[in-house]
Formats: structure tokens, sequence, C-alpha cells
């Protein structure tokens, strides 16, 4: 027996069947309900979305020996029949081919006829658009007063090509592109059917290649378990699709946030080993910093972005620490770039400037504050003015050339050519305390963690940004052991090879001895772990805006300010006024 393909295997039977249109279904199925279905149908949307499935389902439902029903038995010899295409009284035609009057003229004959066997003769023309102008002619009168018998059910992925005389006809049902997480949930379910193993990761990356198609997405999965098997990995699917690996993406972003230039440039130099085309990767990284921009800026931005739970998350992890402004400046540049790529002969050349400007992009000062800052220079400058007379200017007593002359030379004096510089006494103390820190023990853990970071951050940027993320659950010159939540992305970056031998050797550098490095992975509620640095920042900035809000509220003017307008208070933010 021949091969089915999983887009015809899975093809949607019923109504629940179809994914991401239950505007549809809901739709035609109340319509069964209350006996009001029309006699003509107009389907839209993009490809592989469900629209000949939706013509098939509806006319299986109409025609069904089991009466009229919102949901086909699909058991019956009609519901069958239907299914595998070769029923007597439902009419599949190709719009693309059947395109001339006379095709028309032979279908408008079939109409007077009874049907065979089922209730309705259904005629279901795919790509009506393609019709000549006179076949829509020819078509007009049967449409708008077909017999009782009859329905009409069109398929188009170019409305706008129906001449408004067909539209006015029909109902008209817009199909939507289906959501990726939607289409992640469906592939999960057919390949735990078909007994394939495969990661939520792949099925993102299949899905994704599928562009909103869950035909497309169906006949990409098939492609890849051609090639794989049974047993699908994330490497596989990347290589076989050539798209963009998502690590790559997130190294970009996260080199890019810690000011780590030339990590940013080792992963231009890997996405030109690795063969993808520049201006692709642009593209996706334009992509990439959209959706952290959306994450940063909207708080459910879940239905906005088509991406999956896994990555939402990892994404949240790196908006939160951006400032919306950044992220936008960001996408500006990748913007200029892309445009540029197109007429350049350098590519990668217009892709590593444009990461090292952002690399290197200073944070913005917000006007006011910068205005702010103006008055506050002024003010300062006008009260350490101090007023002085009009200098007054008198000729001074020429005095002997012999005199002046001997003066000169008594006064300036060659130094010596043997003499030592001796340092002053602050760089004495200051070369006697940095002796004394080579010599000193390294400080208690909390301390030690935070100086070692602090001193990596200096060495090596990209790696402190990892490690402010760490928790750290032993810090010594024998142990460094450091946790993070299991499976994070932060963990398995820590755990490359090339990250862990940097490491050991700041470590070595830091505590003057090579301790032991181990990793540790987290799970939720595990018991009292020490707090990362980035929590501790967070925490102390959320108390220090609730002292400074407790104190705006005890304040006499302002709760006057909010008596008199009948105000509430907002945002409260410390004006440093130093006049």
């Amino acid at each position: 027996m021949s091969y089915l393909v999983l887009a015809r295997k899975w093809r949607p039977q019923t109504f629940s069947d179809l994914i991401g249109q239950e505007h549809v279904s809901r739709t035609l199925q109340n319509a069964i309900d209350t006996g009001r279905v029309a006699h003509a149908f107009l389907f839209t949307g993009a490809r592989g979305v469900g629209k000949t499935s939706s013509a098939r389902i509806l006319a299986k439902a109409l025609n069904c020996e089991q009466g009229l029903t919102t949901e086909p038995c699909n058991t019956c010899p009609s519901c069958t029949e239907i299914t595998d295409g070769n029923s007597v009284d439902v009419f599949e035609i190709d719009g693309a081919s059947n395109t001339g009057v006379d095709d028309i003229r032979e279908l408008r004959d079939n109409v007077k006829y009874l049907p065979s066997r089922s209730r309705y003769k259904i005629f279901i023309i795919d790509e009506v658009h393609m019709l000549t102008n006179n076949a829509f002619n020819a078509l007009l009168k049967t449409l708008e007063e077909p017999p009782a018998h009859v329905k009409f059910i069109f398929a188009t992925t170019e409305p706008h090509k129906v001449p408004i005389t067909i539209l006015s006809r029909c109902q008209r049902f817009d199909f939507k592109r289906i959501a990726l997480q939607k289409i992640v949930d469906r592939l999960r379910y057919i390949v735990d059917q078909e007994q394939v193993s495969v990661s939520d990761k792949a099925l993102a990356v299949v899905a994704r290649k599928g562009d909103g198609s869950m035909r497309d997405s169906l006949s990409t999965l098939d492609q890849v378990l051609a090639f794989c098997g049974q047993t699908v990995t994330d490497e596989d699917v990347a290589g076989l699709l050539g798209v963009v690996d998502r690590r790559l993406l997130l190294e970009a972003s996260q080199s890019i946030f810690a000011r780590d230039s030339r990590a940013a440039l080792e992963i231009v130099k890997r996405v030109d080993s690795f063969g993808y085309n520049m201006r692709q990767f642009c593209q996706e990284l334009i992509d990439h910093f959209r959706n952290i921009t959306i994450l940063r800026t909207v708080v459910d931005a879940a239905d906005i972005l088509d991406l999956s739970e896994g990555e939402i998350a990892e994404l949240k992890t790196q908006a939160s620490a951006t400032p919306p402004a950044d992220l936008q400046r960001h996408l500006s540049i990748l913007l200029k770039a892309e445009g540029e790529m197109a007429h350049s002969t350098f590519p990668r050349l217009v892709l590593e400037m444009a990461l090292l400007k952002m690399a290197s992009l200073s944070p913005l000062i917000p006007i006011n504050e910068l205005l702010d800052r103006l008055k506050a220079l002024e003010g300062r400058t006008s009260a350490s003015t101090v007023a002085s007379p009009t200098p007054t200017w008198e000729k001074s007593a020429p005095r002997p050339e012999s005199t002046a002359h001997q003066t000169d030379k008594s006064t300036v004096s060659p130094p010596a050519q043997n003499e030592s510089r001796q340092p002053s006494p602050p760089q004495q103390a200051a070369a006697a305390g940095d002796t004394h820190r080579d010599n000193a023990p390294p400080p208690a853990t909390g301390d030690a963690w935070s100086g070692f970071v602090a001193f990596v951050r200096g060495k090596k940027p990209f790696l402190a940004s990892f490690l402010e993320y760490g928790r750290p659950l032993a810090v010594s010159a024998e142990l460094l052991e450091i946790g993070y939540p299991a499976g994070s992305f932060q963990l398995s970056k820590m755990q490359d090879p090339d990250s862990l031998a940097e490491l050991k050797g700041l470590a070595q550098q830091f505590f003057r001895r090579e301790p032991g490095i181990r990793f540790k992975s987290l799970t939720e509620g595990g018991g009292d772990v020490p707090q990362s640095l980035l929590e501790k920042k967070s925490l102390e900035e959320t108390n220090r805006k609730q002292q400074l809000r407790q104190k705006a509220m005890e304040h006499p003017l302002v709760n006057a300010a909010l008596e008199v307008f009948g105000g509430v208070m907002g945002e409260v933010v410390k004006i440093d006024d130093k006049r």
C-alpha cells in the first residue's frame, strides 16, 4: 500500500478537528441547528488553513444519512464517499482547470437534476478566482436563485479577484492564519500518535516554517521524519530546514545587552561558519528584538507573538533588564543595516558594524532630566560667582639688564642627574593597599560572590551577565557551586566547555588557586537557596521605591496637594536637588 502523507492522513474530518477556525465552525454549526443554511458560501484565507476541509465537512454534515447534524458521523456511506472524494452528489471542481464559460454552462445544466442519493447536490469550486469574467457572468443567475436541492461552496486565496456581483450572493467566511502554539499542540498530538520522539523546540521550528499553515507544517514534519526517522533531534531539524538556530539569536542579544563587543563578533563568525545567509540572520535578529520589545512593553503578549511558552519564558528574562527606549534604538540600527545589506557586497561587515554599534550604545538620558541638570548647574554657577573690581594695570619700572640676567641664572638650576624620583605619600599608601589586597584571604561568601562577579565583569562582561542569574550555593577557594533553574538557558550556557574553561581561569586569578566548579540544577520550591545578584538588586530597588513612596505620602505638602486637587498619587520619583 502506498504511503499516505501526514497532511492527508490527519486531515480534519469534523468541525471539532478544525484548528484555529473556531469562528467558522461555530457559525456553520449554529446555521445547521437553526435551519438557516445559506445556498452559497465563500471561504477565503491563506493556503493550508482549512478551507477545502471545511467545505467537505459542511457537505458531510448536510448529506449525512443520520440527518442534518453539526458533526457528521463519518461512518455512513454518504460520509465515507465524500471523505474519499467519489460521491456522485458532491462535485469538487478545480477553478484553475475549469475556467471557461463552457464549463460553467455544463455545471448550470447539471444543477437542474435532483441528487441521486443524497439530500443536497453540492458544488465545491476551489480557487474560484481563476474563473474568467464570462464564466462568472454565466454563473450569476444560477447562483442567485438556485434550486432548493443545490448548495455552492467556493474557496479562494485571493478574494479581491472575485467580482463583487459574486461576493454579494455568498456568505463570506474569512479563515485566519493559525497561531504558532496551536500548530505546535496539534503537531505534538500527531507525533504522539505516530510514536515519534521529538522535542517541543523542534516542533516550534517546524511550525514556524509553516508560517501559519497547518498543511505546510505537516508537509515540513513529513520531510523531517523522512530524514530523522522515529527520533528527531533539534540539531537535525535546524540543519535540514536551514533555519537560524534560536540559541544564536539569544546569545547575540545577550552579548549586546552585556556590552560585550567580542562576543557579538564571535556570533557573526559562527553564523558565517554555519553557512547562514547574513541578511536572513539579520532579519531573524530583527524579529527577535521585536519580540523582546513587545514582551518588555506589553503585560500579556502571548496572543501577539508567534512563540511557544518556553521561548516566551526565555525572552522575558532578557527583556526585564533592558529599557524600552534602548530596545527601540537597537531595532532602528538593525532595520537600517538590513536595508544596507540588500545593496552591499560586504554583508558581513555591515552586520558586524551594526552589532558593534548596538553593543557600545550609551544609555539614553530623558530630556526632562537633562533640563533639570542644566537648571541646577545654572543655579550653582550664579550662587558661587563673586563680583570683583575692574583690574587696573600699572607700568612696571625698568630694571637693569645685567641684574635681570644674574637673577635668572641664580634662580634657575639644572635638575640633579642621579637623583631618583621617590613616590609621594598617597602613592605609597596605594601601593601598600595593593600589596595587602594580594595577600589578604577572600572575604565572606556573600562578599566573595559579588566581588568575584565584579572581577569577571571587568574581564568578561558576557560571562558575568550569566553569573548574575546564578545563586551562590558555595563560594570559597576550594569550591565554587552555582545554582540555576532547571532547563534554563543560563545553565546550558555555563555548562558549555568554552564558558567553563573561561570561568576556571578567572576563578584561579581571583582566588589565587583553582577551585572546583560545580553547577546545580534547581527546581521551584527546592528549599532555601541564596538569592542571585539580579534578585538582590530587584529587591533593593523595590524597597527603595516603597520607602520613597512612604515618605511622599507622609509629606504635608503632598497631602495638601492631593486634598486640594482631588488627585491620587501615581509614580514617585526622587529628584536630586543640590542647589
